[in-house]
């Protein structure tokens, strides 16, 4: 074991030494970078307070997440507790490590959501929860300390050039005829894909260590790793190509809801629209099958495009149709 990673470990192990009280508080801030967190809150914002806002939220969560699996990918890494078993696995993850997308997550969608609201305090908020999301990582063995850093680091450099393109590129995609909105969607949404299996491609001849398998295993005997799965980018690109592809649909109307309106409406809207999710999500990811690999992928990619196009185009038109908004 090189002595880096030696005193990466003793860094975890110190980390998880502070004491057993720090495990609820820190696994309710990793929950605020995991995906079910996102799934929910990306509709909320997009129904219920800002639709601007929540769109442009959605579309840096699908950007980061697309660039933290190539990265996840490219790099092949190990978890800690899948090299040592000193590192108590207090919660067991399937991908490889580096870096960190929970800590790559909130300082690109964090620091996203303060430079938007442009207040002091919401410059502090966002840096105490990114600090602390990934410190979670830290504490609850899932993530080297290079891991954490790195993440930070790719989070921040992708708002940075979010922020550089976001006006050009919208502009854009408004001069566009619908059609060519759609293909700019299919076309963004087939690259994504065509990058991850490449990267897959250039591993072929390369195995996931056995020791890895076995400690991971040993940690969380009923979660078995499998870091060389597609599953993440299919679903990144399929949701992307639906939240795109909706608000085409949108643009050729009127344009995009307008979120606000009595708390009565909001909630209503928001509960309904959670209901299509709910169907979309589990009701297809049950009747779907995810074998052969090739019938897998395809399905879950569809499955994730009609979220992603009920959750920017489908439930708001639902909601005006329904009185429950308007434009």
């Amino acid at each position: 074991m090189d002595p880096i990673l030696q005193f990466e470990i003793s860094v975890s192990i110190a980390v998880q030494n502070l004491g057993a009280w720090l495990q609820p508080v820190l696994t309710f801030f990793t929950f605020l970078g995991n995906e079910e967190f996102y799934l929910v809150i990306v509709p909320l914002l997009y129904w219920c307070v800002n639709a601007g806002f929540g769109l442009r939220i959605g579309t840096m969560l699908m950007a980061t997440n697309w660039l933290n699996g190539l990265l996840k990918m490219a790099f092949h890494t190990p978890r800690p507790y899948w090299v040592d078993t000193r590192v108590k696995a207090m919660i067991a993850e399937s991908s490889f490590g580096l870096p960190s997308g929970h800590s790559q997550n909130a300082a690109s969608l964090w620091s996203l959501a303060a430079n938007k609201l442009s207040y002091r305090w919401g410059w502090l908020a966002a840096g105490l929860i990114i600090f602390l999301i990934g410190f979670s990582r830290l504490y609850l063995g899932v993530h080297f300390l290079r891991d954490i850093l790195t993440g930070w680091l790719v989070g921040f450099l992708l708002l940075f050039f979010y922020l550089k393109v976001e006006t050009p590129v919208v502009n854009w995609f408004k001069k566009l005829t619908f059609n060519g909105q759609l293909s700019a969607a299919v076309l963004s949404s087939l690259m994504m894909v065509l990058a991850g299996v490449g990267i897959r491609a250039l591993l072929a001849g390369w195995q996931v260590p056995a020791d890895w398998t076995a400690n991971a295993l040993l940690a969380a005997p009923s979660e078995p790793i499998h870091p060389l799965s597609l599953d993440g980018l299919f679903t990144v690109a399929g949701t992307w190509l639906g939240l795109i592809a909706g608000l085409a649909v949108m643009l050729r109307g009127r344009g995009l809801m307008d979120a606000g309106g009595p708390a009565g409406k909001r909630i209503l809207r928001y509960l309904l629209g959670l209901v299509g999710m709910v169907i979309l999500y589990a009701g297809l990811g049950a009747v779907f099958p995810s074998e052969p690999e090739a019938v897998g992928y395809s399905l879950r990619m569809l499955r994730y495009t009609l979220i992603g196009l009920w959750v920017s185009a489908g439930a708001p038109l639902l909601f005006v149709r329904m009185k429950l908004g308007n434009y």
